[in-house]
């Protein structure tokens, strides 16, 4: 009897810490921000079980995970500004359970996530402020009224004097959030380069009569790839570029790319486009450059097809203009637009380009896209080719419409290498601008000139061309 007693006490000394052991461990606990969700990512030792649901009456949520242990300072959540007011976290068996108080009703949405190059397991828990389809996708939820906490009110759209619109440029910088993309040699990350890049682009964009971006992407923050296209098409965007590190095996790779979609995954995406029922409401309720709500099934594929026909000629239209004014600043991978069935270039609506600025994989291109030179000169190159598109095919209702129906043409910007006898007054006069605007473009102190200096040449309209 007594040894079976003793027997009994070792068994529950062995058990013990084989229990404790076996718990999953929540290392850490990550928050981003987005203008339309808070997404949190809890680092895991392996995979773990969990439920989320909502409570009212005040706002919460509360996450139960399975046999897991909170090993991470889970308040430290609380220093980024967001709907969660306050955590609290409890046990019952051996069952974590964190609730989150809220100071406005969010609908949240988790998954987990396989362990990556750079990451473990992951719990991610998407808290949306407006509620959201299976995809991710924000319905047309009615206003609630509530404020968000954390996100700045929308700024309204400025009336568009004579009822000529600006062209709209929707810039989607990559990855963002926990999802760094690509990793140069030094630790350089690629959703840090490509934001720069797009903040850049935005501002050069915005410098331009007759133009304006819009980023898609404008923290870090990560942005799933249809949403991505989503919000480039309720800013009403004329084009889409999304802005890209490349990355490869060997460390020799260099280059500069663009990206077209491909003709099959064109074919496939109109496919999916007529049915889901979601796309054909939003393209039916004009959101999009194509309407279908009169047409029947048959003659609403054709259209959607022609459409998507069009969008894509178009992306390859202006994606070799931005190749070839990057080809003047960097070297390219490839010297014609290449195509691929790229998720964020799937819009029939919307001529899309992902542009590749190079390999942060290669160290020299590395260390040549986390320097700001090398950063603003891939904005002005691809800034050039996008305006290079519109000046020949302005959409209706631009203001570029009605200077070319004017028979006012816009020239430039281009570039001038100073000839023997040139002067600054000579460049004013053979190109129709301002020896003033020529000093600001080039950032000149003097109108003093030397042979074989480059100088840029601004974007003007001349009339009667």
């Amino acid at each position: 009897m007594r040894l079976r007693y003793w027997l009994s006490c070792l068994a529950i000394c062995l058990l013990a810490p084989l229990q404790t052991y076996g718990a999953t461990q929540i290392k850490n606990v990550r928050i981003w921000r987005a203008p339309d969700n808070t997404r949190l990512v809890f680092d895991l030792s392996g995979p773990a079980e969990h439920s989320v649901f909502s409570l009212s009456g005040p706002d919460r949520i509360v996450i139960d995970v399975r046999s897991a242990q909170l090993q991470a300072n889970i308040r430290d959540i609380l220093q980024t500004r967001s709907p969660i007011r306050d955590v609290r976290t409890g046990k019952k068996d051996s069952e974590l359970r964190i609730v989150l108080d809220l100071s406005a009703q969010v609908y949240p949405k988790s998954f987990s996530l396989p362990p990556n190059q750079q990451y473990g397991h992951r719990l991610v828990v998407d808290l949306f402020d407006n509620p959201v389809d299976e995809s991710g996708s924000v319905t047309r939820a009615q206003p609630t009224g509530k404020p968000v906490v954390g996100v700045p009110a929308p700024v309204p759209k400025a009336p568009v004097k004579g009822g000529q619109r600006d062209v709209i440029i929707a810039i989607d910088a990559g990855h963002g959030g926990e999802d760094p993309g690509a990793i140069g040699p030094g630790g350089l990350k690629e959703k840090v380069v490509v934001l720069a890049i797009a903040q850049e682009l935005q501002r050069q964009i915005n410098a331009e009569k007759g133009f304006r971006a819009e980023l898609v992407r404008t923290g870090d923050y990560f942005i799933p790839l249809r949403r991505r296209t989503e919000i480039a098409r309720k800013k009403g965007a004329d084009l889409f570029v999304s802005i890209h590190a490349d990355a490869a095996p060997r460390s020799t790779a260099w280059g500069a790319s663009v990206y077209a979609l491909s003709d099959k995954g064109a074919t496939s995406e109109t496919a999916r486009w007529l049915a889901d029922s979601e796309n054909r409401s939003d393209l039916i309720g004009g959101t999009g450059n194509v309407s279908l709500g009169d047409k029947d099934k048959v003659l609403a594929g054709v259209l959607l097809d022609l459409s998507m026909t069009a969008s894509l000629s178009s992306s390859l239209d202006v994606g070799q203009k931005v190749l070839n004014h990057m080809g003047k600043v960097t070297r390219l991978h490839k010297s014609k637009v290449e195509q691929a069935a790229f998720m964020v270039l799937k819009s029939p609506d919307i001529p899309s380009i992902l542009v590749e600025t190079g390999f942060i994989s290669n160290p020299d291109e590395s260390r040549k896209l986390n320097t700001r030179s090398h950063q603003l000169s891939i904005a002005r190159s691809i800034q050039a080719g996008v305006k290079q598109f519109f000046q020949i095919n302005p959409p209706p209702g631009t203001w570029l419409a009605a200077q070319r129906d004017a028979g006012k043409t816009v020239v430039g910007p281009q570039e001038h290498v100073v000839r023997a006898g040139e002067s600054l007054s000579i460049l004013s006069l053979r190109y129709q601008v301002s020896m003033a605007e020529l000093r600001q473009a080039n950032k000149l102190k003097s109108d003093v000139i030397k042979v074989g200096q480059k100088i840029q040449i601004p974007a003007r309209t001349l009339a009667g061309q």
